[in-house]
């Protein structure tokens, strides 16, 4: 039977069908955006191909640079709200350079694989 993991790792109670379903529809995002992440790659290049992996290591270069849970910084990193509103703002904006476009594919791919494994899903 699968559990959702705490903080430590323990599993202190059984997923239901719920979690279940938000875990597969997080995992359907995080293969999409990837998806698309490499086709954008692919189609501008080396400068774009560097900026989606760097921004798909954000949060592990951030736990590198000291910054810890449950810090303001640490939450910001691990937001949904704020990748998105690169790719929109970067969508509807005067701004075309790939490069911000595909940072905010490899961050948002990202956030949605670690939810989609079970981090950073809050009761």
């Amino acid at each position: 039977m699968a559990t959702a993991p705490d903080q430590d790792g323990v599993s202190p109670h059984p997923l239901t069908a719920s979690d279940r379903a938000r875990r597969a529809a997080w995992g359907a995002l995080a293969l999409f955006l990837a998806a698309f992440a490499v086709f954008e790659s692919q189609k501008y290049g080396l400068p774009t191909t560097a900026a989606m992996l760097l921004f798909l290591v954000l949060p592990d270069l951030a736990r590198l640079a000291g910054v810890r849970p449950p810090g303001p910084l640490h939450q910001a990193v691990h937001r949904v709200w704020i990748p998105l509103l690169v790719l929109v703002g970067y969508t509807f904006g005067p701004v075309v350079w790939p490069p911000l476009f595909t940072a905010g594919l490899g961050w948002l791919t990202r956030i949605a694989a670690e939810r989609a494994l079970g981090r950073g899903l809050r009761r």
